[in-house]
């Protein structure tokens, strides 16, 4: 009788490629499984991201459901700014002011990320891996095998791409998609200092019959520090071939209300630009045989908000879920593993086609909305006004 080849042991149980919200938040969701979990993430941090920089209430909702100790301990960051209320400023001119329910910040994600992950280090047995860039990836029979751009080979049985917008984890194992416009966003933004009339705890944002698929935005991000940016469809921009870096430029020094408050502003740096896949809209793949892609990978960017920091925490404590149900019932399988993108659909994903087909019917409707601000001052409507874009 020929021997019985002994099984393939692998480095690592878990690999979760980048070290972002979604990365960490999945990786604390691991720390009392027992598993051997590497982090990876091709940055340095801290690390700065290009993004809004604001953290969603629902963001400090799903990590003080791992434990209440890790919103504690983000709590006191600085730079930060307490958000109270969000300013919404329509095509008429008129504003609305929305209270929102639950705490939330704003803070420079160079600095919020790297808190995250000094909390992975802490409660966790993670190895976090730095500047270790993703080369190749490829689905073997027992195991996943990755190669790093400094040349170490890493050998583990379940992979979650964590690693933003341009996943190479979802580039090198889902068929290459085409990009789909109308489900992309693209966005500028700069820092600022020296904003007259910005006021601490509000974020602000200005909607124009010019720009309406998407909106200008401005939010404090503490020690006087604000992050302006331009956000827009892809398929606007492509059509009308808008330069956002020129237009927002042109809109801070041209809108009635912004170009006074900038007329003394000072910016802190260049103005830099990223894409956004937005949720809500094709259902693609987030997940097969031995892999997972949470957060922007997954394409899980909120259509009308914009922000994606909340649904990448969510989305990767899932991913940890899913994970530990794997190595539980030893079940790695493509079948196994869509209750993982059923769990996503029900508990992130009908928001958010809420939110896109709610983006999509105002897109090109300056009259509507504003006439949903005139309605909102109605004693008695604005409660369902926020709870319709919120």
């Amino acid at each position: 009788m020929l021997p019985v080849p002994p099984a393939f042991t692998s480095d690592f149980d878990v690999a979760i490629v980048g070290a972002g919200p979604a990365g960490t938040a999945c990786a604390l969701a691991l720390r009392q499984s027992g598993l051997r979990v590497a982090l990876l993430d091709k940055a340095q941090f801290p690390r700065d991201k290009v993004c809004g920089d604001a953290i969603p209430g629902q963001a400090f909702k799903a990590l003080r459901q791992l434990d209440p100790a890790f919103v504690e301990a983000l709590w006191p960051l600085q730079p930060r700014d307490d958000v109270r209320d969000s300013r919404l400023v329509a095509p008429s001119g008129a504003s609305l002011t929305l209270q929102w329910q639950l705490p939330s910040f704003n803070s420079p994600r160079e600095t919020f990320d790297a808190a995250l992950l000094a909390l992975v280090r802490e409660h966790s047995s993670t190895e976090i891996l730095e500047n270790t860039g993703l080369k190749t990836l490829t689905i073997e029979p027992g195991h996943v095998r990755l190669t790093t751009t400094e040349g170490r080979e890493i050998t583990t049985q379940l992979v979650i791409g964590c690693d933003g917008a341009n996943s190479a984890v979802g580039r090198r194992l889902l068929p290459e998609p085409r990009l789909a416009r109308a489900h992309h966003c693209v966005g500028v933004r700069a820092y600022y200092e020296n904003v007259a009339g910005a006021s601490s705890g509000t974020t602000e944002f200005f909607l124009s019959s010019d720009y309406l698929a998407g909106y200008v935005w401005l939010f404090p991000v503490g020690a006087g520090r604000y992050n302006v940016g331009l956000g827009m469809l892809a398929e606007i921009v492509a059509e009308h071939k808008v330069d956002l870096k020129q237009t927002l430029t042109r809109v801070l020094a041209t809108h009635p209300e912004l170009a006074g408050r900038f007329a003394g502003a000072r910016p802190l740096g260049p103005i830099v630009g990223f894409g956004l896949p937005l949720g809500g809209g094709r259902v693609r793949p987030i997940s097969g045989a031995r892999f997972m892609l949470c957060g922007d990978a997954a394409s899980l960017i909120d259509p009308l908000q914009g922000h994606g920091i909340d649904t990448a925490i969510q989305s990767g404590i899932l991913a940890g879920a899913q994970a530990a149900a794997c190595f539980a019932q030893q079940d790695f399988s493509a079948e196994f593993m869509r209750e993982y993108d059923a769990q996503v659909a029900h508990k992130i994903g009908r928001k958010l086609a809420k939110s896109y087909r709610l983006m999509r019917f105002l897109s090109n409707k300056a009259w509507l909305v504003n006439a949903a601000v005139r309605l909102a001052r109605v004693p008695g409507l604005k409660p369902w006004v926020q709870r319709a874009i919120g």
